[in-house]
């Protein structure tokens, strides 16, 4: 299910500039998003482009601080910038700081902006890149490797700290597993992660299918009503504690305090050390959970020296390709000032 993508001839290299910044929401909606909800909403003013939070796609339970909805946000920002960076397209993006703001971005073409080589390199990998949540093969991961991730990471002013030996895998395993055990127990996290679940044959643009999970047809019918009805904590738990424990690598991006403005850069983080890592052959899944439970957080925090854990994900080659998961259409997402009544003028700081 490879999302469509148009022709870079395309590209309106002598258009408006609104219509060169609407030709990248093309590529900004093939980013990883919690969920697979793709929390984002692009708005073109005459001059610019916004990026809007779209909290009626936002996940209350697992997600009530909409952290993981701004980090997904900034995870398509970093793809927009790709994209960009590829075309020839300067850029001036104006993050806004304004905690719990819908607004969260501006973005403008500016011809004093420089060259992003180092971003345009990604773009071949954009439509390539995908969340793989099967085994990875053991020492799949060098130290090179993650040191240069750290070092992507650190230019987006996010931490970004690695675990490779078996205890502090372990470590981390026992939390994620004792997360799944937590969070499964409550009927209205299995309600919402069940609301997401779609069969294979799902015409819907968003949520996860069975095959990201390697189910089978029947199973793909059947599981949301088991998510829903059943506690299958402890199965999960299980599961997920072997893949932690046997993951090449496991990462956690981190920031020093905790508002809007650096989950928003922790998504840009992220995104670019997904993108770098695809192109190095290597694959990424998430497993947060001991950071959407907030005590967890706290606990993982002190254990790996961040002062506040924003994603955790394990990094390798995968063993098994996995399928892409589906993306709404650009018309779902974009749409010009005035038709979205909520969108506010925001032109920096």
């Amino acid at each position: 299910m490879r999302p469509q993508l148009p022709n870079e001839a395309d590209f309106p290299a002598d258009g408006s500039d609104i219509e060169k910044l609407s030709f990248l929401v093309h590529y900004a909606i093939l980013a990883p998003s919690s969920h697979n909800s793709q929390p984002w909403l692009f708005i073109q003013h005459d001059d610019h482009l916004a990026l809007h939070a779209d909290r009626t796609r936002a996940l209350p339970v697992v997600d009530p601080h909409d952290r993981s909805l701004a980090i997904s946000c900034g995870c398509a920002l970093l793809y927009l910038r790709v994209a960009a960076a590829h075309f020839g397209l300067p850029l001036k993006v104006y993050r806004n700081p304004e905690d719990d703001a819908d607004l969260l971005v501006s973005i403008y073409v500016d011809s004093q902006a420089g060259a992003q080589p180092a971003l345009a390199e990604l773009f071949e990998v954009l439509p390539q890149r995908m969340t793989n949540r099967f085994a990875y093969e053991p020492g799949s991961v060098s130290d090179k490797q993650l040191k240069h991730f750290a070092e992507i990471s650190a230019t987006h002013l996010v931490s970004l700290r690695s675990y490779h030996d078996d205890a502090s895998r372990h470590a981390i395993a026992e939390r994620v597993s004792a997360g799944d055990r937590q969070q499964m127990e409550s009927k209205p996290f299995r309600r919402e992660l069940a609301s997401w679940m779609h069969h294979n044959r799902t015409r819907t643009g968003d949520g996860m299918p069975g095959f990201t999970q390697g189910l089978g047809e029947l199973m793909s019918i059947a599981a949301p009503l088991v998510v829903r009805t059943f506690d299958v904590g402890k199965g999960t738990a299980a599961r997920d504690h072997d893949l932690a424990e046997h993951s090449p690598a496991l990462c956690v991006f981190g920031t020093n305090t905790d508002h809007h403005l650096d989950w928003i850069r922790t998504g840009e983080a992220l995104a670019q050390v997904l993108l770098s890592a695809a192109k190095s052959g290597l694959s990424a899944s998430f497993l947060n959970q001991p950071i959407e439970v907030d005590l967890m957080r706290t606990e993982l925090a002190k254990h790996v020296g961040v002062r506040f854990p924003q994603i955790l994900m394990r990094l390798g080659k995968p063993t098994r390709e996995a399928p892409h998961t589906p993306r709404r259409p650009v018309s779902d997402v974009l749409a010009r000032a005035g038709m979205h009544e909520d969108y506010q003028s925001f032109q920096g700081f």
